[in-house]
């Protein structure tokens, strides 16, 4: 009997231990702490890009990533890729047409834990009124209040209507496009 008594305490810490809800410590992305770039080719030459004004949040429990949750929304007209006359087509009709939808937005359902510090963010990325699930492969190191994501996406712009009229085909600019992630987000 005296022994039960011992083991008491242990057994209902351990109970209350796994029956204690997760702790999801919050985030927030800001533009300028990290990179949110593009690539694709033009005429056989790559290019590359990046968009200046992006913000969110990210939810996440790295021991229950599957309650996590982000969204991040991007300004489409601060994309530059360093050419003049592609930066000046890049805001219109054809391309990204910011006039009618300024802004495109990824939101995270989950996290998908795939090993150490890898994990597939599976949400749903809006870009010029097109939404589509995606799933962002992503490193996440945490330190402290400092979360930092790095990843790659492949798009096919097409999908999104990304490069209209004389662009649809992949004649002069190529389908595919590169999405990179590299951003720090500070809370915690």
């Amino acid at each position: 009997m005296r022994t039960v008594h011992k083991f008491l305490p242990v057994v209902i810490a351990g109970a209350l231990a796994l029956s204690a809800p997760a702790f999801a410590a919050d985030w927030s992305v800001k533009g300028g702490d990290g990179a949110l770039g593009f690539s694709g080719t033009q005429t056989g030459k790559g290019f590359s890009g990046r968009f200046g004004k992006y913000d969110g949040s990210i939810t996440l429990d790295p021991a229950h990533p599957e309650s996590g949750h982000a969204k991040i929304t991007v300004d489409m007209t601060s994309a530059t890729t360093g050419d003049s006359q592609r930066d000046g087509a890049l805001p219109g009709h054809d391309w990204f047409d910011v006039k009618t939808f300024p802004t495109a937005v990824f939101e995270v359902k989950d996290f998908k834990a795939k090993g150490g510090d890898a994990y597939d963010a599976e949400g749903t990325l809006t870009i010029k009124g097109v939404s589509k699930a995606v799933v962002l492969p992503l490193t996440i190191d945490i330190n402290g209040s400092t979360l930092h994501a790095k990843g790659h996406l492949q798009l096919v712009r097409s999908a999104f209507s990304v490069g209209t009229g004389p662009w649809t085909s992949g004649q002069w600019v190529a389908l595919e496009v590169g999405v990179d992630v590299d951003v720090t987000a500070h809370g915690g």
